[in-house]
């Protein structure tokens, strides 16, 4: 019998690829270029934090979470010198766009519109408090066409659910680096993800002997059965967190959504490399 997946998880695994299609498309980083964010990590930081306004690099390492500090310190506030948030965020809508446009070329506007019309809803009925990047997505202007809003509905949704998922990780006790090592322990490979994320292999090798000492894994860097449950309890925890919009919405307007979500994110997907850095599984059966 197939494990039950909680109705908020299942629905981040339909909406994360939307989101995410900013990031990973030919589009989305050419978007960014054109802007004057040459190289990956100009546009990714500008892009992500520009709702946030023109900040430094401390609260964006602390929103962000399991990025390490020094990447972070390499792209702000240097990239504020290249463009203001307005332009960075007038570069994600148009990068997220173009890649939808040719994504989604074969779905029919209509079933675009109504996952659009739903996400919102969602959005309208979103608590952020303590929740500072959904806030701040949030509070962004919906774009007038029909992808930008798409994908800008897609990204406060992620965002609350990742706001949820950094306080529960904090509430493990773990920092940012060690919850890459325990990700890793159990199903994404390191050399995937510790470049992806700025950690070099001194701070990985520290994280690492942390969290043996505090049971999370044995000597060999493993997964230990306690840390298996703690992992467990932390991603009940997101999932619990990210609940309450979905609970307030009538059972056939979530079916309504999964069901017209699901082929366009199976299109979104298909943007992002096969081993993602993004914490999605590889299928979302």
């Amino acid at each position: 019998m197939a494990d039950l997946v909680h109705p908020a998880r299942a629905l981040w695994w339909l909406f994360e690829p939307v989101h995410a299609v900013t990031y990973f498309s030919p589009e989305g980083r050419a978007a960014f270029e054109d802007a004057g964010l040459r190289g990956g990590w100009r546009g990714y930081f500008a892009g992500r934090s520009a709702p946030l306004g023109a900040v430094d690099a401390p609260p964006v390492i602390a929103a962000f979470f399991n990025f390490a500090p020094a990447p972070v310190e390499r792209a702000l506030p240097h990239v504020w010198k290249l463009v203001d948030p307005d332009a960075a965020l007038a570069a994600r809508v148009a990068g997220a766009s173009a890649a939808l446009a040719r994504l989604l070329e074969h779905v029919e506007p209509e079933q675009v519109e109504l996952v659009a019309d739903l996400l919102e809803r969602a959005v309208d009925r979103l608590d952020c408090a303590g929740r500072v990047l959904a806030a701040a997505n949030a509070a962004v202007p919906r774009p007038a066409g029909l992808y930008g809003r798409l994908r800008q509905a897609a990204t406060v949704m992620r965002e609350h659910r990742g706001d949820g998922h950094v306080a529960a990780l904090v509430s493990a006790g773990l920092d940012g680096c060690e919850a890459l090592v325990v990700r890793c322990a159990l199903d994404v490979r390191r050399e995937v993800l510790q470049p992806m994320r700025g950690w070099t292999d001194e701070e990985w090798a520290a994280a690492t002997a942390r969290l043996a000492e505090r049971g999370w894994l044995t000597e060999h860097g493993t997964i230990t059965e306690g840390g298996r449950i703690r992992h467990q309890s932390l991603e009940a925890a997101t999932d619990l967190a990210a609940a309450r919009v979905w609970e307030s919405h009538p059972r056939t307007e979530l079916d309504r959504l999964a069901a017209a979500l699901t082929p366009i994110s199976a299109l979104c997907r298909t943007a992002l490399p096969p081993i993602n850095p993004i914490g999605l599984p590889a299928t979302t059966a």
